[in-house]
């Protein structure tokens, strides 16, 4: 009876060891969870580069505005 019960112990066990190493051990790394399952297929997100200046168009149009409101000098 007591074998019966340890041999159950031992392959609930290793069935959880199984499982836990199948899922895999995620982590954050970079924004990306890695590893998981599914890494492999997953697309990774991209993000194009820009200018670190948020506000650029408006800068521009300012820029352009006060270019066009200074007048000519008086003869």
């Amino acid at each position: 009876m007591q074998t019966q019960k340890f041999s159950t112990l031992i392959g609930s066990g290793l069935l959880l060891l199984a499982t836990l190493s199948a899922t895999g051990c995620q982590m954050d790394v970079g924004g990306q969870t890695l590893p998981s399952p599914w890494w492999l297929t997953d697309d990774p997100q991209y993000y194009a580069p820009s200018s670190e200046f948020k506000l650029q168009r408006e800068a521009d149009a300012l820029r352009e505005q006060q270019a066009n409101h200074i007048s000519e000098p008086q003869p």
